[in-house]
């Protein structure tokens, strides 16, 4: 009898997510195919009514774009104040979560509305899209109502690209959707759609007529209609099915047409496979291979058949398994009952012959399951093998069956000659009861065969040397019949009971053993903190499973193209191809001998996949082993736990450097910021005690004034230097505050100018500020501060009295400052590291400086929503160049 009692450890996790979904809001998600369908209108009439009832609704983002009937059913709802952030120099009106968080503490029940799930959000903003401020609403107890288009999703972000010619950058990850509390399908015919589109009540008249001959041609709203729909369709059927399981349902509900194809161990079988395979394609269904394991024992080239009938059902689509059950109608049934699969494909042999009573597996499961319809495939009834001719025999004839019947024949001699010297002690019933205990031992022993033989010698020994006429196989008494009939058929039942428990306990021996064995190594490779030691763990569980030799083979080189390069850890015991290893790792496919690829080899190739991307590849000397499917699955099992494990050393090693790189950078400020504050009075003394020097009676001679000269120039150059360490740590620490105005370039340019006149003494400085440049908004202090930086970079690392050259020109929706030179130019390859700190581009140079110039250039300049970047000028000389955003200054700076 089937035990359907619920799972204690099920209903205990049940238990737990009730309790944590308590605690958590809501998502609700209207979901439409294409934009115009009606998604908005639809969440703002549901708060209406929500209102109605009583509930508190908020609206923290609604875009109506420009449409007058949403925005008329939007108005009457109370909106939460958006919050204002500086971006790329224009001022945006974003979504302000701490006050939305701030409302749901306030207003518990409430509903809050965000329209526009995908939105990105703006730098400044605390997650960079707005589905993670819903999830953080509903992590607080908030109930967050929202709109998605289908393009959105991850998933079908490429599909609908290709499908449109239009790619939609703003994506959210599928689990988001997938794990909403409810999704409401908002859907229009795309006729109606485009009918809209000319009404203006999707976009406006000339983006609308745009889209009318792009985007929303009716091809592309059909599909997108399509996939859409078939999204939500695959949400209510991961939902159907979790409500099965959690219920226990015992019938298949068809509300989704699916297959089950059945495997056996004959030859015949990829027919049964490749036909469920061409049924699934042209009805478009999903469908499993499943395979299940008696106790009947079969041969090594039965198991390696059925291996290959599941790999040929993987590659054509399907989800393959194997089961292990005393019988294979029940098993296939409650497969199919688990996973709602309300059709069977099975195969049936032509003028097949079985034992009298026995029915086909077809009719097994027409008994068992009468809500299943059972398709069967006509299979040949002999089919010609075609296989390499295995080592050992199997079956009837195998060495360990004939050790059996000899065992049978010795055991029943045996029992004969102790009952012989016993027989007036023993009564004839008892005589039968030791012959059966023989029967019972031989079946323990050597399984079915031997024992029906043990069962046959039994009754024929008992007839013969007990039964009188004794030392004849004559029967006087009618009884005796009966007693042989019975005799000889109890025997044969306990022979196939006890045949099959041998074989069940064999089984979860060997289960209980591999099971033990990935313990043990889950358990060492959890303990594992470097790469080697994940390989010889992979060595020994592999040499001590299967007896073979293997290797682990990781990237931990990066080539010049970028290209990862794997290469054999230490601790390998096989010698693999590395050009095989590397096609497995840079296609994610296994590879080597048992596959279709590169079967040449001489090891299997298996890519260690993690959760995030490729670890390596698993190389497994196979010397022409055929890897039967429990030992392919183990291997699978073991390359998974080997990706994880590096995976999990991989991100250790990173926390550990970015955890180092942190207290590194937050002790170099501080000692910066101490150094600054304590060098910058005596430097500021030095250089007025060496004006004071020059101006106290009595005159300094010449030699002497050039000496306090070049004392106030050293003091005056250590005076830059330390302030440049003191802004570097302030823009590290982020407590600057930009102090914006609108304001010419050229007044910025020519303050600067001005005060490096001492600096650019004997230089020709080349001035290109077209008059009509707009104004920009900009902190005039710091621009100050990135040219005078770029024109001393300028002059100490080109020779004396070479030209200097200063432009600007507007680009696009930026304005690009260059400031030029013409020195020998930057070292080749190393123009971005130069902006790094402490980055110079001569590492040993007699020039003067610390290499913070183009690193404070760049903080500032990021500051404002711009960017640094340095190139070579084919003439000759350096080019750094600043993009600063343009903004639209306000009409009284303008006219001003």
């Amino acid at each position: 009898m089937t035990d359907t009692r619920p799972d204690p450890d099920a209903l205990l996790a049940k238990v737990q997510l009730d309790e944590a979904a308590a605690k958590r809001g809501r998502l609700k998600i209207f979901f439409g195919a294409n934009a115009g369908v009606g998604k908005t209108f639809a969440m703002l009439a549901a708060a209406h009514a929500a209102k109605l009832q009583g509930r508190p609704v908020r609206v923290g983002v609604v875009e109506t774009h420009g449409r007058a009937d949403t925005e008329a059913i939007a108005r009457d709802l109370q909106r939460l104040a958006l919050k204002e952030v500086e971006h790329r120099g224009q001022t945006l009106r974003e979504f302000d979560l701490d006050a939305a968080l701030a409302w749901g503490r306030d207003e518990p029940g409430g509903v809050l509305l965000l329209d526009e799930l995908a939105h990105t959000n703006a730098r400044s903003s605390r997650h960079s899209k707005r589905w993670q401020d819903a999830l953080e609403l509903r992590e607080a107890g908030v109930e967050v109502w929202t709109t998605l288009n289908v393009q959105h999703l991850e998933s079908l972000n490429d599909v609908v690209g290709g499908i449109t010619g239009i790619r939609v950058w703003e994506t959210l990850p599928d689990k988001v959707f997938d794990e909403a509390d409810e999704v409401v399908v908002v859907d229009l015919p795309p006729d109606e759609l485009r009918q809209r589109l000319k009404e203006g009540k999707v976009y406006l008249p000339a983006q609308a007529e745009r889209a009318s001959r792009n985007f929303f041609r009716k091809g592309n709203l059909l599909a997108l209609r399509e996939l859409a729909l078939r999204r939500t369709a695959d949400r209510v059927d991961d939902q159907m099915q979790a409500y099965r399981r959690e219920h226990s349902a015992a019938s298949v509900w068809p509300n989704r047409e699916s297959l089950l194809a059945c495997v056996g161990p004959g030859a015949a079988s990829d027919k049964v496979v490749r036909s469920a395979a061409r049924l699934a394609q042209q009805l478009g269904l999903d469908w499993h291979a499943v395979h299940v394991e008696t106790a009947r024992a079969l041969g090594d080239a039965a198991r390696a058949r059925i291996q290959r009938t599941l790999e040929l059902a993987k590659s054509l689509g399907a989800r393959t398994a194997v089961l292990s059950a005393p019988e294979v109608a029940a098993a296939l049934v409650g497969y199919a009952r688990e996973h709602n699969l309300s059709r069977l494909v099975v195969g049936r042999r032509e003028n097949a012959w079985r034992w009298p009573g026995r029915i086909s597996l077809a009719e097994a499961l027409n008994r068992q399951a009468e809500e299943m319809d059972v398709l069967q495939v006509a299979l040949p009834t002999a089919t010609r093998e075609r296989e390499a001719p295995v080592q050992q025999a199997s079956g009837l004839f195998a060495p360990h069956t004939l050790r059996g019947y000899a065992a049978s024949l010795v055991g029943v001699g045996l029992t004969t000659l102790l009952v012989q010297l016993l027989l007036e002690f023993i009564a004839p019933t008892n005589i039968a009861m030791l012959y059966l205990l023989n029967v019972v031992g031989v079946a323990l022993k050597f399984g079915r065969a031997p024992a029906g033989l043990s069962a046959l010698l039994g009754v024929a020994a008992f007839d013969f040397f007990f039964v009188e006429p004794r030392w004849s196989f004559a029967v006087t008494d009618a009884q005796y019949v009966v007693t042989f009939a019975v005799l000889l058929f109890v025997g044969l039942v306990i022979g196939q009971l006890a045949a099959g428990l041998q074989a069940q306990a064999k089984a979860a021996q060997e289960r209980e053993r591999r099971v033990r064995g990935l313990y043990a190594m889950s358990r060492d490779l959890g303990a594992a903190l470097v790469p080697e030691q994940v390989a010889e763990i992979a060595a020994r569980f592999l040499r001590a499973e299967f007896g073979i030799a293997s290797a682990v083979l990781a990237p931990p080189l990066v080539a010049t193209t970028g290209r990862e390069v794997l290469a054999v850890l230490p601790g390998a015991g096989a010698q693999p191809d590395l050009g095989v290893a590397q096609w497995a790792f840079d296609h994610g496919q296994p590879a080597g001998q048992g596959t279709d690829t590169l079967p040449a080899s001489g090891c299997l190739m298996l890519p260690l996949t993690a959760p995030m991307r490729l670890r390596g590849v698993l190389a497994v000397e196979s010397k022409g082993r055929r890897w039967l499917p429990d030992e392919r699955e183990l291997m699978d099992t073991c390359a998974s736990l080997l990706a994880i494990s590096l995976e999990r050393i991989h991100y250790i090693e990173v926390a550990q450097h970015s955890t180092l790189q942190m207290e590194s950078e937050r002790l170099r400020n501080s000692l910066l910021t101490a150094i600054s504050h304590d060098l910058r009075t005596p430097l500021a003394a030095l250089v007025g005690l060496a004006d004071a020097l020059k101006l106290a009676p009595p005159t300094l001679s010449p030699a002497q004034a050039e000496v306090a000269d070049a004392m106030r120039r050293s003091s005056l150059r250590m005076s830059a230097l330390v302030s440049n360490l003191l802004d570097m740590a302030r823009l590290q620490s982020g407590t600057v505050q930009l102090n914006r105005q609108w304001m010419p370039l050229q007044e910025v340019v020519g303050t600067t100018l001005a005060s490096l006149d001492e600096v650019l003494a004997g230089r020709e400085v080349a001035v290109d500020l077209p008059n009509d440049l707009p104004l920009v908004q900009l902190d005039a202090v710091l621009i100050e501060r990135v040219l005078v930086n770029l024109l001393e970079n300028a002059t100490k690392y080109t020779p004396a009295g070479s030209p200097i050259r200063i432009g600007a020109r507007v680009a696009g929706r930026h304005l690009e400052i260059d400031v030029t030179d013409s020195g020998p130019g930057f070292p080749a390859g190393r123009e971005a590291q130069l902006f790094d700190k402490f980055e110079r581009g001569d590492r040993e140079s007699a020039t003067p400086g610390v290499g913070l110039g183009l690193a404070i250039c760049k903080a500032i300049v990021e500051a404002h929503g711009g960017q640094t970047t340095a190139h070579n000028v084919a003439r000759g000389g350096a080019c750094v160049r600043v993009e600063l955003p343009l903004g639209q200054p306000p009409a009284s700076v303008k006219e001003a």
